[in-house]
């Protein structure tokens, strides 16, 4: 499920003469049976709403008074967010004979055209209030406070983001929750204001469209979700901006240092900014230092179970997970226990928004078919990244609704997965060229398509101990064969590649240094270009002897990655 949560207003809405049928009570009770969460949103006072509709115990929050109080049915606990009116500004009302007139906990209320008069008091009080209209009611509360208001707050107790909620409403006093919601409804009877502004139209009115919403909500939640919620920006194509749904399991998959965390690192801004919650997964440190995020471990440190799901429970909380302490080989039982617990706040919550996996192919690798793994990622907002989409779990790449296919291989991506998946290849598929990416949706019937991506606005500063002290994969690793491949030393981290690089005879140092193997090492796999840049230049001076370029090379790996703590870390 993606929406968690129903909010609607009562009269007009929910209640039709201010009684609610027997039919939209059976909807509501179908809906919580769903597992769902309800909230009433209404203006009026809560004795009166207790009157008129008794089976108020439905719903788990009534934000009531127009966003000043928050009732929770099942321990009638009261909560006001703003305070009472003023007795001075209630005499004066009386004294200009404003009648009808209610006076709520905050709440003070008349009806038109009393509106000119409230506003002659409140002037001449010099008070902080504002006038909020509902089809002919006068509502007087403090500035600020309003249904908006009100079901945040509702929403902070029960934990849920707005972005999974549905609301519905009629009339003027609805736009503010409906504008927060994630998907705003409007009744077939609601004003033409609030239908002009609303996602979804119902074609019943009242309570019957209530009852046609919950409906959709059982039957289509993810369709809604898809169609009716705009994303995440990935680019523009064509001139028109690409989005990423959020109930959609993306594949980002292209060669090494290609720009994939760059993407991304991009995608995290746009969640970020739009209030999405993400939670990365980093096996390998990429993610340290991002903007708007909460580190979990670092490289001496594995991060804990018990932190995450603490953090998680918190909406507005973004989370890397960083796995360099961890082995390669310890990575998929770790974060295949992590997942269970993360899937189940998932479940209950819809959060976070986006699970991001980096270097899938070691988490959930094809040699482990972990069902509790693939359960966990059978929910909305996930993002595989890997270079080697052969190497996933098959049941995870079954999942994939949009592959993202990175550089010169990007054809071969879209191939590849569709070999492990099981599906058949498109015929025609476009090269991206320069900063384009291939985006392609195998559910939708449509050919693969560039798009410009995005761009992040921080660089990531990489931490030195991920690639010092780190174990790189087998893919990332470098390996000295010297020219008969007589040898096959594996350097999985620069510590090592300088213990080896002082062991080997001058023969192997010299067919990998004019080869250029070492910078191209230190610039696909390292991602350090200054430091390719540098060995470059050693390679190619024919002049040094072994022992000279040698010491050139290394000097300048222990100059930036091992040296003091002191030193600044790039």
């Amino acid at each position: 499920m993606y929406f968690m949560a129903l909010a609607t207003d009562y009269d007009g809405t929910l209640a039709h003469d201010g009684l609610v049928t027997a039919s939209t009570l059976s909807a509501l009770k179908k809906l919580k049976k769903s597992g769902r969460k309800l909230i009433l949103v209404t203006g009026r006072e809560l004795p009166d709403l207790k009157e008129v509709f008794p089976e108020v115990g439905l719903f788990d929050k009534v934000v009531a008074e127009n966003g000043a109080l928050i009732y929770t049915p099942a321990s009638e606990e009261e909560q006001t967010i703003s305070p009472s009116p003023s007795a001075d500004f209630v005499d004066r009302l009386k004294k200009r004979d404003v009648k009808p007139l209610s006076v709520g906990r905050s709440i003070v209320a008349t009806w038109e055209p009393h509106q000119a008069t409230v506003l002659d008091v409140i002037k001449e009080l010099g008070l902080e209030l504002e006038i909020i209209f509902n089809k002919g009611a006068v509502m007087i509360l403090p500035s600020g406070i309003n249904k908006a208001t009100g079901l945040a707050a509702a929403l902070k107790d029960l934990r849920l983001s707005p972005h999974n909620v549905v609301g519905i409403g009629d009339a003027e006093n609805d736009h503010a929750f409906l504008r927060a919601s994630g998907c705003s409804v409007a009744v077939a009877n609601a004003l033409p204001a609030v239908k002009e502004t609303a996602d979804l139209v119902t074609r019943e009115a009242r309570g019957k469209g209530v009852e046609e919403l919950i409906g959709k909500l059982i039957k289509q939640d993810h369709l809604i979700a898809r169609k009716r919620l705009r994303g995440v920006l990935l680019g523009t194509a064509n001139g028109k901006k690409v989005y990423l749904s959020p109930v959609e399991t993306v594949l980002i998959a292209g060669s090494s240092g290609i720009g994939k965390s760059t993407l991304a690192t991009a995608l995290t801004e746009r969640l970020a900014k739009q209030g999405l919650q993400f939670c990365i997964f980093d096996p390998e440190g990429d993610y340290d230092g991002l903007e708007g995020a909460v580190p979990l471990g670092d490289g001496s440190t594995t991060p804990s179970k018990e932190q995450l799901l603490e953090l998680i429970e918190k909406p507005g909380t973004n989370i890397v997970v960083n796995g360099l302490a961890l082995k390669v080989d310890e990575r998929p039982d770790f974060f295949a226990e992590l997942l269970p617990g993360l899937g189940s706040v998932r479940y209950r919550t819809a959060r976070p928004h986006w699970l991001i996996i980096d270097e899938a192919h070691h988490l959930l690798p094809r040699r482990r078919e972990d069902t509790r793994a693939v359960l966990s990622l059978e929910l909305p907002g996930t993002v595989l990244i890997t270079v080697h989409p052969e190497a996933i779990s098959t049941g995870v790449l079954r999942l994939v609704t949009a592959v993202i296919a990175l550089g010169p291989k990007a054809k071969g991506v879209i191939k590849t997965f569709c070999k492990e998946a099981g599906l058949e290849a498109p015929k025609s598929i476009p090269s991206p060229k320069g900063d384009r990416v291939l985006l392609w949706r195998p559910q939708d019937g449509k050919k693969p398509f560039t798009v410009k991506a995005i761009e992040p606005d921080q660089s990531l500063k990489r931490h030195s101990r991920k690639y010092a002290e780190g174990e790189l994969d087998e893919a990332g690793s470098f390996y000295f064969t010297g020219p008969e491949k007589a040898m096959n030393l594996r350097a999985h981290n620069l510590i090592i590649f300088a213990q080896m690089a002082e062991g080997i005879d001058d023969k192997t140092w010299e067919y990998h240094l004019r080869a250029g193997d070492y910078s191209k090492w230190f610039r696909q796999q390292i991602r350090d270009k200054e430091l390719a840049r540098e060995t470059s230049e050693a390679e190619k001076d024919k002049s040094l002897s072994p022992e000279e370029s040698r010491k050139r090379v290394l000097e300048a790996v222990r100059r930036r990655y091992t040296a003091p703590a002191t030193a600044p870390e790039r």
